[in-house]
């Protein structure tokens, strides 16, 4: 479990194509060194198993489910990704609960700026949108945020100086993939309701 506080961004070394997966290296010397193999980090929101580690660099096998879901599969070397890793037991929840399992690839369709802020408009698909709500949070690149207005294709949040000068959010520009996660509490919530609403159809609609 993460909690969409980044704590660090790396730099895409290498992608090395294996089979249906990729080999996915990038250079993270602030963490690397405390990091140990198995362990689970949100590769932009994208939770990945260290599989190799040395040399201020961590290497991760990305499978194809998690490549058809994000946006990882249009990284390069000398792109940039995000990096948390698992929350401990004793640490704070400073975000929100974040799974790391992507939703789906959403489309940066405008930053607007006002003064030192930016409201980032997103467009997604009406599924994904329809488990939003204003107020409620959303993990974009695996950064938590607040969602600020919900419509029907898409959302958009407000992202303060602090957020663009310590995550990737600063790079992103019209027409970029991002990853996204929607909360889980909100996600378990709806799913509840949709099986009482199938069941109440289901025994003749009574209330």
């Amino acid at each position: 479990m993460f909690t969409g506080i980044v704590e660090t961004v790396a730099e895409v070394v290498a992608i090395e194509p294996r089979g249906e997966s990729v080999r996915l290296v990038v250079a993270a010397p602030g963490i690397a060194d405390e990091v140990r193999l198995g362990d689970s980090i949100a590769v932009s929101g994208t939770c990945l198993t260290v599989v190799a580690r040395g040399g201020g660099r961590l290497a991760f096998d990305v499978i194809r489910e998690s490549l058809s879901r994000s946006a990882l599969g249009r990284l390069g070397p000398g792109g940039r990704v995000n990096l948390e890793r698992a929350l401990r037991a004793d640490g704070r929840l400073d975000g929100h609960i974040v799974q790391g399992h992507v939703d789906e690839a959403g489309r940066v369709r405008e930053l607007r700026r006002a003064g030192d802020d930016v409201r980032l408009f997103v467009a997604t698909s009406e599924a994904f949108a329809a488990g939003l709500i204003e107020k409620g949070s959303v993990a974009v690149d695996g950064v938590a945020l607040t969602v600020v207005g919900a419509e029907r294709s898409g959302f958009d949040v407000a992202l303060i100086p602090h957020t663009l000068a310590v995550t990737t959010l600063g790079e992103l520009a019209p027409g970029r993939l991002v990853n996204l996660e929607a909360d889980v509490l909100g996600k378990y919530v709806r799913r509840y309701l949709e099986r009482v609403g199938a069941a109440r159809e289901a025994a003749g609609g009574g209330a």
